[in-house]
């Protein structure tokens, strides 16, 4: 039986980043008990409350994105580089891990370029369709490569990569294997889901969208992201449309299981959640993601039959009323989606990754 392991993790600036981390911390710990994980991420509050509220150890270190910014970012980040490695090395001396596991982000590469450095045994886990730039520049440096999605394959190395999917938290696999996951009888519900990025457009849009008397009776569940939730919870109420407005939502099981459909942007954690528990979706990818990622991520569910892909650029709220009518007013049409979506996934993930980590500590 094999020993427990010391695991650093690096990642992080949005939540899509660290939830597939935790699964992974929690997972490992639970293969093998005693095991102790240290994350290592941005000075954001956001990544230090999201790790904090799971039980996890903290490390931050002083790091810059590079793609993307304007010259003086650029040079900001490039200047503040060899920092971001001596504290990262700091960090690895100090935890001793057995394995570095780098989930994506800028904070990613110094991190795991440390531990190479210093002759640790590393990993990095591409979430998207198109990877990141940290990601992409370790390639060549890492042991081994695990993939979220099919197609992102031609930009590493062959010899490196295993396709596992992306991890989702243990309460969203625990409800993907209830057999129901909403009594039958409740009313229709929608969920919205913008993001903590570029959220409005979507708000915007659905709101108008569900003003339609033909959707008349619907329920609808709607994260708006901090700026919009005023704005939102007036026009429903003007609209007379029975809606849960918040910000954000932290019991996303709960939300989930209340949730029929979605209209969401297309980040790589949200769609794995949504592909395992089976949710048919409208998905608006956000139009500034990094090498416009999230209309890659998007495709490959839209192509499987478990998603209606829509482009910002040309959608109007005409147009969205189209597609929920569409989709709402069809059970069948919307059962056979739910089975495509479902058929996509990758529920196994989170133990595929540990799998691979362990694998490479033996080698």
């Amino acid at each position: 039986m094999q020993r427990p392991v010391r695991l650093l993790l690096t990642g992080g600036g949005t939540g899509g980043h660290l939830f597939p981390a935790i699964a992974t911390a929690e997972a490992m710990c639970k293969r093998l008990p005693g095991s102790v994980v240290l994350f290592v991420g941005t000075k954001r509050k956001m990544d230090k409350t999201s790790l904090e509220q799971y039980g996890f150890a903290t490390k931050s270190i002083h790091s810059k994105g590079l793609k993307g910014k304007n010259i003086l970012s650029l040079v900001q980040g490039i200047a503040i580089l060899p920092v971001s490695i001596l504290e990262a090395m700091i960090h690895i001396i100090r935890f001793k891990p057995d394995l570095v596991l780098g989930v994506g982000g800028y904070v990613t590469g110094p991190v795991v370029l440390a531990a190479k450095l210093l002759g640790k045994k590393t990993i990095i886990h591409e979430q998207n369709s198109i990877p990141g730039l940290a990601n992409r520049k370790l390639g060549s440096l890492v042991t081994k490569i695990c993939l979220s999605l099919p197609g992102s394959e031609k930009f590493f190395a062959k010899d490196k990569i295993v396709l596992t999917g992306n991890p989702v938290r243990q309460a969203i696999l625990e409800l993907s294997r209830e057999e129901n996951h909403k009594a039958e009888n409740k009313q229709t519900t929608l969920l919205v889901l913008g993001g903590s990025l570029g959220a409005h457009r979507v708000n915007e849009l659905v709101v108008e969208a569900c003003a339609s008397p033909e959707l008349k009776g619907l329920k609808v569940i709607h994260q708006t992201g901090s700026k919009d939730v005023e704005m939102v919870k007036a026009a429903y109420k003007k609209n007379n449309i029975e809606a849960t407005v918040q910000a954000f939502f932290t019991d996303m099981a709960a939300i989930y299981k209340e949730a029929d459909c979605l209209v969401s942007r297309a980040g790589a954690t949200t769609l794995a959640e949504l592909s395992v528990l089976g949710k048919p979706a409208i998905l608006i990818p956000y139009p500034y993601a990094a090498d416009n990622h999230q209309e890659k991520n998007a495709e490959y569910y839209g192509q499987g039959g478990g998603a209606v892909l829509c482009i910002e650029k040309e959608l109007t709220a005409e147009k969205l009323t189209e597609h929920l009518i569409a989709l709402l007013n069809n059970k069948e049409s919307m059962r056979q989606m739910a089975k495509a979506m479902k058929a996509s996934a990758f529920p196994d993930a989170t133990e595929k990754i540990v799998d691979e980590c362990l694998q490479c500590l033996n080698q």
